[in-house]
């Protein structure tokens, strides 16, 4: 059963080719979505695909990008089917 992931990543996220690297992970693992820097300075993440897949996709950002994220606020729920691909938004 397909989940959803709505992340907010902080600490030095920004600047370092983060929303790059998370969208070729993303893509790498068939994740739908899309990633964007906020004002305040967090990366902000919308995910869609089975639970597991979101994890490792998860576990996947954390270990690049280890030395730059101070925290990850990860609410889940369920699917809506709402996209095609994963992009960068602006």
């Amino acid at each position: 059963m397909k989940q959803r992931a709505h992340v907010y990543y902080s600490g030095r996220v920004q600047g370092i080719g983060f929303r790059f690297t998370v969208r070729q992970i993303a893509e790498d693992s068939g994740i739908t979505g899309w990633v964007k820097n906020l004002k305040d300075g967090r990366v902000e993440v919308v995910v869609e695909a089975e639970e597991g897949t979101i994890k490792k996709f998860l576990g996947s950002v954390i270990a690049h990008f280890s030395k730059y994220i101070q925290d990850a606020d990860v609410q889940w729920g369920p699917a809506t089917g709402e996209f095609k691909e994963f992009a960068i938004a602006f």
